[in-house]
């Protein structure tokens, strides 16, 4: 997985020539933060377009054959977002920019679970305790066809 530097978005102008300006996006966000729940719904399509560009941005990145698409990259942040209970929103630049650190949350959530079957997750787990009174035998079978570090456990 390459890991780069997240995309320059605080020049980005909203994606349609017809959509509200950036100050429609804020008040909004305004709105929202005071608790006013139907400012969340007048939200989503007008920063929709915007959000798929910068998780298209991302996953280009992303090593080939990666699982996450664009839209599910969206939908996951936006639950993340919706989530927030004590942003002050103050712009609709904050907005991307918390929205774009979902992202690679999201992403590297996904790396890491991607990578921790290569370390042997999901294999026996042996307490320290248990692996000091492990007998070789034992220690064989659980660690057979794979190449744990482990594997000579109880051997002298």
């Amino acid at each position: 997985m390459q890991h780069s530097a997240q995309p320059d978005i605080s020049d980005w102008p909203l994606a349609a020539d017809n959509m509200q300006t950036s100050g429609e996006v804020t008040r909004l966000l305004q709105d929202w933060s005071d608790g006013r729940r139907e400012a969340l719904d007048q939200l989503l399509p007008l920063v929709y377009d915007e959000l798929r560009r910068l998780a298209h941005s991302y996953l280009t990145r992303e090593r080939s054959g990666h699982t996450l698409q664009t839209t599910a990259l969206v939908h996951e942040a936006y639950l993340k977002l919706i989530d927030q209970r004590s942003v002050n929103w103050q712009n609709h630049g904050q907005f991307f920019a918390i929205s774009a650190q979902a992202m690679r949350r999201i992403l590297i959530d996904s790396a890491r679970r991607r990578t921790s079957g290569k370390r042997g997750s999901g294999g026996p787990k042996v307490s320290l305790d248990e692996a000091a009174t492990i007998s070789a035998e034992t220690a064989r079978r659980i660690t057979t066809g794979s190449r744990s570090r482990f594997a000579g456990i109880g051997e002298n």
